[in-house]
């Protein structure tokens, strides 16, 4: 059987089609512990040839938390031009209050996550942290503290955010992200929940448009049939390039790997393939077992 989209070993053959690069990272260029294999050395071939890279995550905290993290794991800052963050985009919209929704949100935050993502609001002298739901205006959203926490550890917490009527920010629409080559709930999971018991929720990061706009700009406004997206997660890799109007790669070995019976770095069978993308509504360019050039 033919794959419904070209399976690819690497970004070497289509390279040439794109001077800009929109690079996810969980699950594409590392698994929260360390890169994977072939990464450093495609960004650096990538470097070489001249095209521009904007790393582009999920990750609930600021740009510079972000790319601190990179380096301490062996990617240095010279191996892409820009780095944006669905944190960043929170901390700017709690910043700017820049529409309705934000504008109306009160001074009192409820923070449900670690304290690692503090850096979405802590540096906000109008935005004050408290201690329980009943005490807030609204809830902010980054995610599990734990690794092996699931939503039904976050229902009652949720339950009286909800009861309070507090809107919820979600500085992290992925549902799941790979650790360590483990899938561990994300942010996105506690809001999805949230919004099925009738929560207001407002999401910043992928797939929606304003993170790709702004990728657009960090790249220099090239054209964007010059751009590829790379991710690992149809529900907001592929569907925010779609969205977005850009060529995407999808990388297989990532969050739908089980899905697929392929770990990272082995091609899928066309078979499996085709079942999953028939089963979304989100279609790639392009398929890779992972972020490699050959």
């Amino acid at each position: 059987m033919t794959a419904p989209v070209p399976l690819i070993p690497g970004l070497a053959g289509i390279a040439d089609r794109y001077d800009g690069f929109i690079l996810d990272l969980w699950g594409v260029v590392h698994d929260g512990v360390k890169p994977y294999d072939g990464v450093v050395d495609c960004l650096t071939t990538l470097r070489r040839l001249g095209k521009r890279v904007c790393l582009l995550s999920n990750a609930p905290r600021r740009i510079a938390a972000a790319a601190g993290k990179l380096t301490a794991m062996g990617v240095p800052s010279d191996l892409y031009d820009a780095l944006y963050t669905s944190g960043e985009a929170s901390f700017e919209a709690l910043r700017d209050r820049s529409d309705a929704w934000h504008a109306a949100l009160g001074p009192k935050l409820f923070h449900i996550g670690p304290p690692r993502d503090n850096d979405v609001y802590d540096s906000l002298a109008d935005r004050i942290r408290v201690d329980s739901p009943e005490a807030a205006d609204f809830v902010i959203n980054t995610g599990i503290d734990d690794y092996e926490e699931t939503v039904d550890d976050y229902d009652p917490v949720l339950r009286r955010c909800l009861a309070q009527g507090l809107p919820m920010l979600c500085a992290n629409p992925d549902l799941v992200v790979v650790i360590d080559q483990e899938l561990v709930i994300c942010a996105g999971e506690l809001a999805r929940h949230y919004a099925t018991l009738g929560g207001d929720v407002r999401y910043h990061g992928k797939p929606h448009a304003p993170v790709y706009r702004r990728c657009f700009d960090l790249l220099g406004g090239m054209a964007t049939s010059r751009i590829l997206a790379v991710g690992d997660s149809l529900r907001t890799d592929v569907a925010g390039a779609n969205a977005a109007g850009i060529d995407s790669l999808f990388i297989t070995g990532g969050i739908h790997r089980e899905e697929l019976g392929a770990p990272l770095g082995v091609l899928p069978e066309p078979e499996k393939l085709a079942d999953l993308l028939a089963n979304s509504a989100h279609r790639p360019t392009w398929a890779a077992p992972g972020l490699r050039w050959a």
